[in-house]
């Protein structure tokens, strides 16, 4: 009787993929209203909305750092003669993902746009941080596991690296130290010159992920404990970035992965989505990431509520607005294993995306995604405390008092920020399970199996496939 459960099974599986052959329709075609065939497809715009607000405004002469994206074939371009021509300076360039950031007068953005091969001209715009565990989620249940030939083995993350785009690493706390070549490279993206955790973002991140939970006997362990991280620091000790810090962490990434064989990124960080993921740089990043074989997880943002406590909708964050990337919100479990009365934080970023592009009428064409994808737990949650961190200088209330050893510390966050390395985590269990896995059947894996919370929409949180 259980060929016709089978065939069931596969029958919703067809249906899923159809599901999906249909988003990638619906997302990549922009459908107008119009009265002639020949308005169809209207240019859109390759000035992003802000930098286009700022020269309207009056900002024109002020000089900005921005971010031009170019087409994959340039030759032939007019970028470095326009450069020329307009006083502008290359400050670095992106091989690998065909971008250049340029020190260039505001107003010069229009005559950049006119190069056939300049694909988007956005602003270097800031990004900052969006800030009981391994049995709520069932990392814990799954850890015990039989091979094909019935031999017992433990589903920890190994053999898989982990990415952690983020504020550092302190790499002396024991949640990472207790194994000889856990993190396997450090670099950073600020300028500072550090790869440690100031600011104390990235080590809490990183245990979420991947931390060893040996000196506290599994009770703070991380959802992949063997898996390897890389560090990546792009938010500097005031936990603040820029988009060009963190394209270049990607780019590194897209260099290096097969080297130390990263197969999921975390991006427990953001900046308002603005340019249509279609435009933006960082979203065209994950996506090479994502095609490149790479799991990208994001965090939606923490903007579900205004200064009024009221619900919103609309605040997910880039490169949260990304369909390829796994987009993560926050759920809260109030401390308890079971999920039945867990519920969605209520600073938790809601979709629909409101990033938008700008055709040659000025009219603006909203994304309008259904995100996230995913919620996992984090209101509260417990981790690794880096060594002399400003969020625990500033809010001595986040620390647990747990452990007195300075390099054993732990302490509270909360944040969509914490449950991003949750998935990231749980990615890496199902690469470690079947490392032919694509990055898109691990988040049709994870969604097809997420259990719904009751009483919230399908812009709370996903709508499983059932």
């Amino acid at each position: 009787m259980r060929c016709p459960q089978f065939l069931k099974r596969l029958t919703s599986l067809a249906v899923v993929f159809s599901l999906c052959m249909a988003l990638v329709v619906s997302t990549n075609t922009k459908v107008r209203a119009t009265s002639s065939d020949s308005l169809l497809n209207l240019p859109t715009s390759k000035i992003s909305p802000d930098l286009r607000k700022l020269i309207d405004s009056g900002g024109g002469n002020s000089r900005v750092r921005v971010i031009v994206q170019s087409t994959p074939v340039t030759s032939g371009g007019l970028i470095g003669s326009l450069l020329n021509l307009v006083g502008g300076i290359v400050v670095a360039t992106l091989s690998n993902l065909n971008i250049k950031l340029v020190d260039i007068q505001a107003n010069s953005a229009d005559a950049l746009a006119e190069d056939p091969s300049v694909a988007y001209i956005s602003l270097d715009a800031p990004v900052r941080s969006s800030g009981h565990v391994t049995t709520t989620t069932g990392a814990q249940q799954s850890r015990a596991q039989k091979g094909a030939l019935g031999l017992p083995y433990t589903l920890d993350g190994s053999g898989i690296t982990i990415a952690i785009i983020d504020s550092g690493i302190d790499a002396q706390h024991k949640s990472f130290a207790g194994l000889s070549g856990k993190i396997k490279a450090n670099k950073d993206f600020t300028g500072e010159n550090r790869t440690d955790d100031p600011y104390g973002h990235g080590t809490h991140v990183a245990a979420i992920a991947a931390g060893d939970g040996t000196a506290t006997g599994g009770a703070y362990e991380g959802i992949a404990p063997a898996a390897s991280l890389i560090n990546l620091r792009v938010l500097n000790s005031e936990g603040i970035g820029t988009v060009s810090g963190v394209l270049a962490a990607l780019d590194w990434v897209l260099a290096n992965k097969g080297a130390y064989n990263v197969r999921v990124v975390n991006m427990s960080l953001g900046t308002p989505a603005i340019s249509s993921y279609v435009d933006d740089p960082i979203c065209n990043s994950v996506r090479k990431l994502v095609n490149a074989g790479v799991v990208v997880v994001a965090a939606a943002g923490n903007n579900g509520k205004d200064a009024n406590g009221r619900k919103i909708y609309g605040a997910i964050h880039c490169p949260g607005n990304e369909p390829s990337a796994i987009t993560v919100g926050a759920s809260n479990t109030f401390g308890t294993d079971p999920r039945n009365e867990d519920s969605v934080t209520s600073f938790s970023s809601r979709g629909p995306t409101r990033s938008f592009s700008v055709d040659a009428y000025g009219q603006k064409h909203f994304d309008n995604l259904i995100k996230p994808d995913l919620v996992a737990p984090g209101n509260k949650i417990i981790s690794a405390e880096a060594s002399n961190n400003k969020l625990i200088a500033e809010y001595p209330a986040l620390e647990t008092n747990k452990y007195s050893t300075s390099n054993m510390k732990l302490m509270y966050l909360s944040g969509t920020s914490m449950s991003t390395p949750m998935v990231a985590g749980a990615a890496a269990l199902l690469l470690e399970a079947n490392s032919s896995l694509t990055p898109n059947m691990v988040k049709m894996l994870m969604m097809y199996t997420a259990q719904p919370l009751a009483g919230f929409n399908t812009l709370d949180q996903p709508a499983p496939w059932r």
